[in-house]
């Protein structure tokens, strides 16, 4: 992952909705959710939620597919891991007990 595309994926973090639409997709898995659970689950009209599933989109965080007459999210899990080893990528300078609490932080 260059700067660029990180810049893209904070940008596309860098607001509380969206934050919390991507931490339901994340837990929900590769299988995603229907756009109408995403919006009851966080409580957010189907307009204001379409704004910022297309933002997710655009910063490459969310996937979508159809399913008949529904729309499906799921978080884009690859760019996730590219964005977190984008992160970590100079943090440990050799030194592995930095990261260590990282690979225990499983559910804060």
């Amino acid at each position: 992952m260059d700067d660029r595309t990180a810049l893209t994926a904070f940008a596309g973090l860098a607001q509380e909705t969206r934050l919390q639409i991507l931490r339901l997709l994340v837990r929900a898995g590769p299988e995603g959710l229907p756009a109408g659970e995403i919006g009851a689950a966080i409580g957010a009209s189907s307009s204001r939620l379409s704004f910022h599933l297309t933002q997710l989109e655009q910063a490459r965080l969310v996937t979508s597919r159809r399913e008949g007459r529904f729309v499906i999210y799921a978080a884009a899990y690859p760019v996730l891991s590219d964005l977190v080893t984008f992160l970590m990528r100079d943090c440990c300078a050799d030194r592995p007990e930095i990261c260590a609490p990282l690979s225990e932080a499983r559910h804060d």
